[in-house]
Formats: structure tokens, C-alpha cells, sequence
């Protein structure tokens, strides 16, 4: 205990004036009479430490307790405040990479195309697993790592629980509202019918400056405000029906639906510092749309021997969304100048097939085997008129299709070597073949990638609890259609007559990209403390070949009479990324008991994550990979009153100012993020309780600066809404 009580003070030293509580389910029973004796039932609770502790991978699991802690009505508000975790704009970044970077699943199936974080309610979902290190039963699209979110199953007991709830951002109260309908029936029938709906209002003050040039070349500062209006609504539901067929035998029917409405308003005005005035100063806009995803699940479990099982897995699922984006601009007199509308629309649908056949080769071995097949299509148009005329004629409103096919095999085995020593080894190649049809879109490509997989781990006592992982594994990341699809996007502010400026480039995307290509080297030391608390030190090493980053050059294009600067991706040589991760969590007494009574109701946690890149082919200094920062630090406590029936906790994230030197041409300076969530929950009885959070308390400005050599630069930068929310809980 002592020897990490330096370490744990190192980290955990900021939230110590601060408390948060891991509230202990406790049971009292009721005395029986003299002449008679109660049953007493004891049941042990595997803690998420526990499982995490007994994964064959490093593996972090998150459970029911963290996401309920805080009250949460969208995913990602959760998974901001986990270890090496941070979310923007709905897309997850894990190790300071980005969303692309990340593999997102849904009970192990990749998420439907649109998803993001934000369309999931927490209370839908039974836990959440963390990997950092690919597996060979997953897609190995996961260079910075894996998020699987494991949906609610049918429930072993009766469960009817309903949540309402009431949260502010901005001008109005919005509604939350769930309901969960779980039972075993008759027959070894199961269900779970989980609902939830939710709405959101946000409104988003940001400045913006820009040094650049004006259509004539001449030089031109500007300077504009904006307030940003987002309103919406959605609903999702995620039944799921089991049936158990036998002792060792299942069958599960899995749903997935969700759908949303947006609308966002905006209004912006333009001063002029130097130089002409763009044709508007004063712009309106208004975008409406939808999205809506479902899918079906079907699989089959049977351990029709002592030493061999099998899985079998199949899918159907579909979607789709659509927009309208207007701006109205009017000069500086009040004069309408510019009227422009851009729609679209998409159609996604997808099926797959899949199988894994499992057996014990003698006392120490267990061999896996297993295929994957899917198929996905994507009917997508789009158009932007301006004033009346097609921005792109030939282009606009043109339809183009893609079409995906991902087929996977794979083995692994998982050996017990010694009651020191383990290993997981495993193979997997997987192939996506992309075809895209339509005017400015036509292209095929195929990616064949085979992934080596190695995990080893040793106990340094064999009886003891401790742990240290190693992992040397291979991943990768395949371009998506966007990327690939070289029709292109025009910087709507220099029209196609003239040219445009390296500050508002065109950008369209690259047919010839290959799939970016990591070798992975992951070590971590695991301390698992007796009274459930831990600390783990790991340390990791990627080194990525054709990393694809967007360049920037002066090109002569099809769709413009005179050259123009045109952002696209191409593939880097070589990159590499490494880092420092340490994570510390526990009751304050088991941390420091020096310092806290046995008996103090206080947990704490703390993470620090220290990143590092360097990108070939990209001059430096800074010249890491895209949106890594330097270093990340959380930190949290949960405290429960002894008095009262009351806990209370705060989490808080913070992240340094970093810049990233993203072209020869080009760098841009991010700004320092913080950000603090905290709540209260009151049980007033033991089925109702209420939950008074807030998330965002304290965020700083979130924004970033674009600068060239030539001296011209374009910053912008904004206020995140404080988000405070109050929800009632009870439990039939």
C-alpha cells in the first residue's frame, strides 16, 4: 500500500478538496422472530475492476454505476469523462486521435453509417468495453482502439424503471424521458424493451477573424460574430428478445432504431477591418433535416459439447437523412445579395453474415475460427443552388452510389501457458471492396489487409492479482467513401469565375488513397489494490505507414476556367505516435490511509495521458498528427453524506494549447480545453431518487487558429453552453 501511496498523491492531490461517491447497494434484512430464522442469501458482485481483471486483453469495462452516476441523456456526455477519452462534435477520440482513427461497435457489429454518439441514451446500454489493442474476432480498424457498446439484455429478475427529466442550455427547458420493460417469461423466454426520448437546445456564441485576400487579390481583413440556434428531437429503442433453447443453447433477436429531428438557426455580422466588404455582412441561416437508423439482429449460441461452441450472427439494417441548409446575405445597406440553398439526401442499407466456432485443444488451449461477410450501399445526391443557378452545373443534384463489401477470417488461440504466463495469438485478414457510380464519382477500390495479433500476460506472483499485459498487434484504417469520391466542394465566398485564396480552399477527395497501415506495440502494469481500486501504467508505441492527411496546393481543375487552391487527402509516407498512460482509482481510505478513515464514503479517480507524434513528409517543429494534444488529465471524486441519503461527485477534464503543423504551408494552433461535470442525487425512497448535474461548468473558449507564411491566417473560436439537467428515477 505504501508503495503507491506517492504516486497515487501525485495524481489525485487536485481532487482531493473535492468529493464524489461510489454509492454501496447494501442490504438490510428484516429480524426474524426468535423462533424463527431468515433465509440470508449471499450473492457476490463482480465490480468492473473484477472483469476488467480477468479479460485475456487489456480491457477497460465500464458498467451500469458510471452510467448512471451523473444522469446522463446522451452517450457521449459519459464517455468524455473516461481515461484517454475525449469527444467532439459527437465523434469519439481515443489517445488524442481522431473519430477515423477509433473503431465504433454495437454489440460487436460496426455502427451504422451516420451514427454518433449523441443518438444514444446511456440508460439503453448494460456497459461499455474499452480496448486499446485489436483482436482478431474484430475488424482491426482500430489504430487508436475499439469502443464496443454492449446493449441492455433481457434482465434475470422483473425490471420496470421510467426516468423523466428536465435540462437547460439555452432559453427553454427541454424534455428527457425513458422507460425500460424487462422480464423472464415462461419457457426460457426473455425480453428487454428499453425507450427513450430526448430533446436538445443549445445556443453557441463564436467570433471569427480572417487576413486573406479578396476575389480581385487584393488584400482584406475581416472580423464577424455569430450566435448559433440548434433545436431538435429524437427517440431510440433497442429491444431485445432471448430465448433460451437449452442449457447450452440460445437464440437472441437484438433491435436498434433511432430517429431525430434538427433544425439550426444562425445569424452572423461581418465588419471590415481592411479592404473590400465580401457581398454579405449580414447573413441569416436555417438548416432542417433528419436521420434515422434501425437494424436487426439475429444470433445463435449453442455449446453442443463440453469442449466446442459455436456463434452464429446475421443482420439486416437500414437508414437514412436528409437536410436543407439556406443563408440569406444582405450588404451593408439591408440589400438581399446572396440566396443560397443547399439539400441533400442519403439512403444507407446493409446485411451481414457472420460465424466463430470455438474448442479446447487439451487443458490449455482454446482455438477460435471464425468468418465475416457485409454488404453496404449508399444512394447519396446533393445540390447547392445560389441566386437561382446551379453552383456546379453538370454536378448538382446528381446522384451517385457506393457500394461496400467487407469480407473478414480470422483464427486465434488463446493459450494458458503457466499459472504465471498467458498469450492470445491471432491472425485475421480482412478485404473492403468499394465500387462508386456517378457523374464526377466513378472509381473502384479494393484494401486487402492481413493483421498478426499477439497478447501476452504475466502474473508476477501466481496467486496474486497483479498484472502485466503486452501486446504487439497490427491495425489499420481504410479510407471511407467521402475520402474517395473526387467530386468537389466549392468555397462558396470566391466564386468559380476567378480564383480563391490557401485560406478558403475547394476540397474534393482522392480515388487513388490506400489504407493507412500501423504496427502497434502496447505494455501496461495492472495493480489491483484488495478493496477494488487500481492502478495501471502503460506505455504504447504505433507506427502508421501511408498516413492519409489532407494537402493543399495550387492545381488547375475541371471545374473553374483558372487555377484554384484545392484541399484533398493523399497518403504520407510514415508517422509514428507514442505515449504515457496512467490511471489511478479507489476509496479514498485504500489510496491514502494516512490521511482518510476506513469508514469515509469517498472514491477518487485520475488519469494522465501523455501523447507524442511525428509525421513524415511534414516539415516541423509540431509536426504531430492531426488533433493530438499534447497531454490529457481527469480527475473526479464521488462522496456519499452519512447523515443524508445524498451522494454527490464532479469529474474534470484538462487539456493543454497545442499547435499542429499540418501542411508545408499550412499550421493551426489549437486552443487549451477544461471542462468540469458535477451532480447531486437525492434517494427519496427506495424506488425514487433525483438527480440534479451539470456538464460544462467552468469550460474554457474552444477554437483554433489557421495561419500560412505569407502572414494570412483565419482563427475562430466559441463558448460551449453550460448544460444543467434535474431527473426523477423510479423503479416499479
Amino acid at each position: 500500500m505504501k508503495s503507491i501511496s506517492l504516486a497515487t498523491l501525485l495524481l489525485l492531490s487536485p481532487a482531493l478538496a473535492l468529493a464524489q461517491q461510489e454509492v454501496d447497494r447494501a442490504q438490510t434484512t428484516t429480524p426474524g422472530t426468535q423462533n424463527q430464522l431468515d433465509r440470508v442469501e449471499v450473492r457476490r458482485t463482480q465490480t468492473d475492476t473484477d472483469l476488467r481483471r480477468r479479460e485475456p486483453v487489456a480491457k477497460q469495462l465500464y458498467g451500469r454505476d458510471e452510467l448512471d452516476k451523473y444522469g446522463d441523456t446522451q452517450l457521449s456526455d459519459v464517455l468524455k469523462r473516461l481515461p484517454g477519452i475525449n469527444v467532439s462534435g459527437g465523434q469519439l477520440r481515443m489517445r488524442g486521435l481522431g473519430g477515423a482513427y477509433t473503431q465504433i461497435l454495437v454489440n460487436g457489429e460496426p455502427a451504422p453509417p451516420g451514427f454518433s454518439l449523441d443518438n444514444l441514451n446511456p440508460a439503453q446500454v448494460e456497459r461499455l468495453e474499452v480496448t486499446k489493442a485489436p483482436t482478431a474476432d474484430q475488424s482491426a480498424q482500430a489504430i487508436a482502439g475499439t469502443l464496443n457498446i454492449i446493449l441492455k439484455d433481457a434482465p434475470r429478475v422483473v425490471q420496470k424503471d421510467a426516468r423523466i427529466g428536465f435540462a437547460y442550455a439555452a432559453e427553454k427547458p427541454v424534455l428527457n424521458a425513458g422507460f425500460t420493460y424487462g422480464d423472464r417469461a415462461i419457457g426460457g423466454l426473455g425480453f428487454v424493451l428499453p425507450v427513450s426520448f430526448y430533446q436538445w437546445h443549445f445556443a453557441n456564441d463564436s467570433e471569427s477573424e480572417r487576413l486573406g485576400r479578396d476575389r480581385f487579390g487584393q488584400p482584406q481583413h475581416l472580423s464577424s460574430s455569430s450566435q448559433d440556434k440548434a433545436f431538435g428531437r429524437g427517440i431510440n429503442f433497442s429491444p431485445r428478445l432471448t430465448w433460451k433453447l437449452g442449457d447450452d443453447e440460445s437464440l437472441s433477436l437484438q433491435g436498434f432504431a433511432v430517429q431525430n429531428r434538427f433544425r439550426n438557426e444562425g445569424e452572423s455580422v461581418t465588419q471590415v477591418l481592411l479592404g473590400s466588404a465580401p457581398p454579405s455582412v449580414l447573413d441569416t441561416t436555417r438548416n432542417r433535416g433528419t436521420f434515422s437508423a434501425t437494424r436487426l439482429n439475429l444470433q445463435y449460441n449453442n455449446r453442443f459439447d463440453e469442449d466446442k461452441r459455436i456463434e452464429l450472427r446475421a443482420g439486416v439494417g437500414s437508414g437514412g437523412a436528409d437536410f436543407n441548409f439556406s443563408l440569406a446575405g444582405r450588404d451593408a445597406t439591408g440589400k438581399p445579395t446572396v440566396d443560397r440553398v443547399t439539400s441533400g439526401d442519403n439512403k444507407n442499407r446493409q446485411a451481414s453474415l457472420a460465424g466463430k466456432y470455438s474448442q479446447y485443444a487439451g487443458e490449455a488451449h482454446t482455438v477460435t475460427t471464425g468468418a465475416e461477410v457485409e454488404r453496404r450501399t449508399r444512394n447519396e445526391q446533393r445540390r447547392t443552388v445560389e441566386n437561382g443557378v446551379d453552383l456546379l452545373p453538370g454536378l448538382e443534384g446528381q446522384p451517385f452510389d457506393a457500394r461496400i463489401t467487407r469480407s473478414a477470417a480470422y483464427a486465434q488461440d488463446e493459450w494458458e501457458i503457466s499459472p504465471q504466463w498467458s498469450a492470445y495469438a491471432g491472425v485475421r485478414h480482412e478485404q473492403i471492396k468499394t465500387i462508386s457510380t456517378g457523374v464526377g464519382s466513378d472509381f473502384s477500390s479494393t484494401s486487402k489487409v492481413t493483421t498478426p495479433l499477439l497478447h501476452v500476460n504475466f502474473k508476477p506472483n501466481p496467486k496474486g492479482r497483479d498484472l502485466v499485459r503486452a501486446s504487439l498487434t497490427r491495425s489499420y484504417k481504410a479510407p471511407d467513401v467521402q475520402q474517395l469520391i473526387a467530386r468537389p466542394t466549392i468555397n462558396t465566398n470566391y466564386p468559380t469565375t476567378g480564383p480563391n485564396t490557401e485560406t478558403a480552399p475547394d476540397r474534393t477527395g482522392n480515388p487513388n488513397l490506400n489504407p493507412e497501415l500501423a504496427t502497434g506495440l502496447d505494455v501496461a502494469w495492472e495493480k489491483y489494490l484488495p478493496g477494488g481500486g487500481m492502478l495501471s501504467v502503460g506505455v504504447f508505441h504505433r507506427r502508421i505507414n501511408g498516413l492519409i492527411r489532407n494537402s493543399l496546393a495550387l492545381e488547375t481543375v475541371s471545374w473553374a476556367s483558372g487555377q484554384r487552391w484545392v484541399a484533398k487527402p493523399i497518403n504520407l509516407d510514415r508517422a509514428t505516435t507514442e505515449g504515457l498512460e496512467v490511471e489511478v482509482k479507489g476509496r479514498a481510505a485504500e489510496l491514502f490511509p494516512s490521511v482518510f478513515e476506513p469508514t469515509t464514503a469517498l472514491s477518487l479517480r485520475a488519469s494522465l495521458n501523455v501523447y507524442k507524434s511525428k509525421v513524415g513528409g511534414v516539415p516541423g517543429p509540431d509536426n504531430r498528427l492531426e488533433g493530438q494534444q499534447p497531454w490529457q488529465f481527469n480527475f473526479g471524486a464521488d462522496y456519499r453524506m452519512k447523515s443524508l441519503p445524498v451522494s454527490m461527485g464532479f469529474s474534470a477534464q484538462i487539456a493543454p494549447k497545442f499547435s499542429v503543423q499540418q501542411t508545408a504551408l499550412q499550421r493551426q494552433e489549437n486552443l487549451p480545453n477544461r471542462s468540469m461535470d458535477a451532480f447531486v442525487m437525492a434517494q427519496l425512497s427506495p424506488k425514487d431518487g433525483v438527480r440534479v448535474a451539470v456538464n460544462g461548468l467552468l469550460a474554457s473558449k474552444q477554437g483554433s487558429m489557421t495561419s500560412f507564411p505569407t502572414g494570412e491566417f483565419n482563427w475562430n473560436r466559441r463558448v460551449p453552453p453550460t448544460w444543467w439537467s434535474v431527473n426523477w428515477e423510479h423503479k416499479f
